[in-house]
């Protein structure tokens, strides 16, 4: 999944390397959309993980196998707060911007969900500025039992000198923390923000007047003893 790639990150492939028909991640997500109850992400009912709401298509994400490399860390900035509230949903009353739901997967190196993993978010608002008193577009949550997650947001404004982001932090119980970054495709800031990584680059539609965006973590947990 994660690693240096200057293809079109919404393409089935990575590192170059064609995607596999069959891998432990799409049968994860068969599984879970085969179950007698849908599998619900954010209040809504995905009865196939290729299409949205509406039936448009999703933009593939990147597949999951053993030789992918972990999800690249990034600096954690000067604007991060501990003891954020858990939450999956950062939206509030009057809140501007365009609505963003970010979903997606924890897995380890063996390509097995991790279920109750912390992911704490926080990001710029649609003006670009940080909320540093307070609480506002912060938040922490848990996968779920199929280590799956999935974040109601904004879609984050301009802070000066930076490309479209969303901060994140990444930890498997009891294991050591990721610190990284989410990006947008097609951003022109992209190509001027040093700090950017086409690896952490989201798969982003639009959804009427809101976007969907999608990222699956790849851990350097290694799972193959518990096999």
């Amino acid at each position: 999944m994660e690693g240096e790639n200057t293809q079109d990150p919404t393409q089935a492939s990575t590192n170059g390397r064609p995607s596999r028909g069959v891998t432990r991640k799409t049968l994860l997500k068969a599984a879970i959309a085969a179950a007698p109850l849908p599998f619900v992400l954010g209040g809504v009912s995905w009865a196939r993980d290729d299409t949205t709401p509406s039936g448009q298509p999703l933009a593939p994400t990147p597949y999951c196998d053993d030789n992918d490399d972990p999800t690249p860390p990034q600096m954690e900035g000067p604007y991060f707060k501990p003891r954020s509230p858990q939450r999956t949903s950062l939206l509030e009353s009057g809140m501007q911007g365009t609505r963003l739901t970010l979903t997606g997967y924890v897995f380890g190196l063996a390509c097995r969900p991790i279920a109750n993993a912390l992911l704490d978010f926080w990001q710029a608002d649609v003006r670009g500025a940080y909320d540093n008193r307070g609480y506002r577009l912060r938040g922490h949550q848990y996968t779920n039992a199929q280590g799956a997650f999935t974040l109601s947001t904004i879609v984050p404004g301009l802070y000066p000198g930076r490309t479209r982001h969303i901060h994140v932090k990444v930890q498997a119980p009891n294991r050591p923390i990721l610190t990284t970054q989410l990006y947008f495709p097609g951003e022109p800031g992209n190509n001027n923000d040093p700090i950017f990584h086409p690896a952490l680059v989201m798969a982003v539609t639009n959804v009427g007047g809101a976007k969907q965006a999608k990222f699956d973590f790849l851990l350097n947990v290694n799972q193959r003893a518990d096999r």
